[in-house]
């Protein structure tokens, strides 16, 4: 008679690790949505696996399950009270002191003056703004706003 073999049973195929945190859901995508979809969902969940490993304890208020490990806190938060508490060290806020004559007040703006100081710094806050869109227009390639 000819020998016989028994052949050992296949091994398990080696367990995939995963660079997420241990009780972060795995990061789904949906094919075919488009190139600029894919692209940007790409760039979202890259972006959301960066801040689940850069800070593993934090997690969003819409997951209703907590990590392992972690309970929930046993002493009931303290009651609310409408005074507030004094501080350490007893000593009052310091009070009110009056600006020094010739100061500048900004309470004393004429409403011109108001309206004048608000129109400036809303035209400045508004180039940055424009020129931060503008810039990551040409980063991405896309030099018009197709809206």
């Amino acid at each position: 008679p000819l020998p016989v073999s028994t052949q050992p049973a296949p091994a398990r195929p080696a367990e995939t690790t995963t660079t997420t945190s241990a009780g972060a859901p795995p990061v789904q995508r949906a094919f075919g949505l488009g190139r600029a979809r894919g692209a940007i969902s790409s760039l979202a969940s890259h972006a959301a696996a960066a801040v689940a490993d850069t800070f593993p304890d934090r997690r969003s208020s819409s997951s209703p399950h907590r990590p392992a490990g972690q309970q929930p806190p046993s002493d009931p938060p303290p009651p609310y009270s409408e005074a507030a508490a004094p501080a350490e060290g007893g000593d009052a806020p310091p009070a009110y002191t009056a600006i020094p004559e010739g100061g500048f007040d900004p309470r004393q703006l004429t409403d011109f003056q108001l309206d004048e100081l608000v129109h400036r710094i809303i035209g400045r806050v508004t180039r940055l703004v424009r020129t931060e869109l503008r810039m990551d227009r040409e980063r991405i390639g896309r030099l018009r706003d197709p809206r």
